[in-house]
């Protein structure tokens, strides 16, 4: 009794005096418009009217749009009547749904995990289905939808080992709010099994593997006649979301290349546009000049910076061979390196790609990946690809037919949605 007490005491507590901090340490950090504020506060969203299946899909941040677009997209084509508002934490992933997923009601800002906020969203939203992406387990959410009756679930969910005792010390805040939702797919066996750690019954876990693997995703997507412009002809290495230090690394190792291929051509995309000019430091200290993605004309120069927001992915079909970064330091745990492969393009990546794992080890048994660690590895491996056309080709062709093999998420995903639907 006196455990049950105390748990109780620590989700009030948890509710009443934890997420208030939120508001004043995010109003801080980002922009104060009175949009962005209404956003926050569970007042932006629209009104959806009863004759609609309304659906509210919460994410993250750009990545996360990757993974849940084609599903998105694909509940609105299906699903009768159907009225979806997305959700980010932050104005980069609002953005790039509202280009990505134009189809829905709206994209705004989510609103504060903290019960009269999360309130106010769901009187407006008023949602019959409630989708989760990754790792966004904000309690509030999962509890407050499920007392409007919504039917909530986790899409392509994730734990690494450090987040999952994380949770675990936590476990009369997370447990409650898991153990609400109908559905929790996750991407591995590894993460279901700390889910179920955290509580979730074994019949409501589904591995489905990763719905950032719509090998297509990238085809399709259009490029700028400014970018398809750029080093027209010339091979081309993408460093594509790096992290800071990264790009001292990348560039060092193209110096190194270019004295060998001197056509060779360098694009950097980092993590956050927030670092651009952290970045232009770096390519001007390296002795190279540079064209910027939101202001390159005439296609001249060695180097671009992609200073604009969702247009990597369809740039790593310009490359010849990719880096993806966040990989090179422990901090990040690597990021996706499945978008260069989709598109047929060999990929390094560093040694920390934890949160990649599935992809990044299928991609290298595969002979479509390199691990490297430094400017010399990056320059050799580099170097191997852009002499044999035949073996980068093949590097090439291997990563993608990976990726078809991977890419069963975004199907099941949605079946299974479907189920609690009931649309079968």
């Amino acid at each position: 009794m006196f455990r049950t007490a105390a748990s109780a005491m620590l989700r009030l507590l948890y509710s009443t005096l934890w997420y208030p901090a939120l508001p004043f340490a995010l109003f801080a950090s980002r922009s104060t418009e009175w949009h962005s504020a209404r956003e926050r506060l569970g007042l932006g969203a629209p009104a959806l009217a009863d004759s609609e299946f309304r659906i509210w899909i919460h994410l993250a941040s750009v990545g996360e749009v990757e993974a849940i677009q084609s599903i998105a997209r694909r509940l609105l084509r299906d699903v009768p009547h159907a009225a979806v508002v997305l959700s980010a934490m932050t104005p980069a992933g609002r953005d790039v749904a509202r280009r990505r997923i134009s189809t829905a009601r709206a994209c705004v800002l989510a609103p504060f995990d903290c019960p009269s906020c999360v309130r106010a969203f769901l009187r407006r939203v008023r949602p019959q289905l409630v989708i989760v992406t990754e790792t966004e387990l904000w309690p509030n959410y999962f509890l407050q939808s499920r007392r409007i009756g919504a039917k909530i679930a986790i899409v392509n969910g994730r734990m690494s080992e450090r987040s999952a005792a994380r949770y675990g010390r936590l476990r009369s805040l997370f447990e409650p709010a898991l153990k609400s939702a109908d559905l929790v797919m996750v991407q591995s066996a590894d993460d279901a099994a700390r889910f179920a750690s955290l509580g979730v019954a074994p019949e409501r876990l589904v591995v489905t593997g990763n719905t950032k693997f719509d090998p297509d995703a990238g085809v399709e997507a259009p490029i700028r006649r400014e970018l398809m412009g750029f080093a027209k002809e010339r091979p081309i290495l993408i460093a594509g979301s790096t992290a800071q230090g990264e790009e001292e690394v990348v560039l060092r190792a193209f110096a190194k290349l270019r004295a060998e291929f001197p056509a060779l051509a360098l694009i950097v995309a980092p993590r956050h546009l927030a670092r651009v000019p952290e970045v232009e430091g770096a390519v001007s200290r390296a002795g190279f000049d540079y064209v910027k993605a939101s202001s390159c004309e005439n296609g001249q120069g060695d180097v671009m910076i992609v200073d604009t927001m969702g247009e990597l992915r369809a740039i790593y079909r310009r490359a010849s061979i990719a880096f993806v970064g966040g990989s090179l330091t422990s901090s990040r745990g690597g990021q996706n390196p499945a978008e260069p492969a989709a598109v047929r393009v060999p990929v390094m990546f560093g040694p920390y790609y934890e949160n990649q794992r599935e992809t990044a080890e299928a991609l290298l048994a595969a002979g479509g990946a390199k691990v490297i660690t430094n400017s010399e590895e990056m320059a050799r491996v580099a170097s191997n690809w852009l002499r044999n056309d035949e073996s980068r080709i093949a590097a090439g062709r291997s990563a993608r037919e990976c990726i078809e093999r991977l890419s069963g998420g975004v199907s099941t995903s949605l079946m299974r949605l479907k189920g609690l639907i009931n649309l079968g």
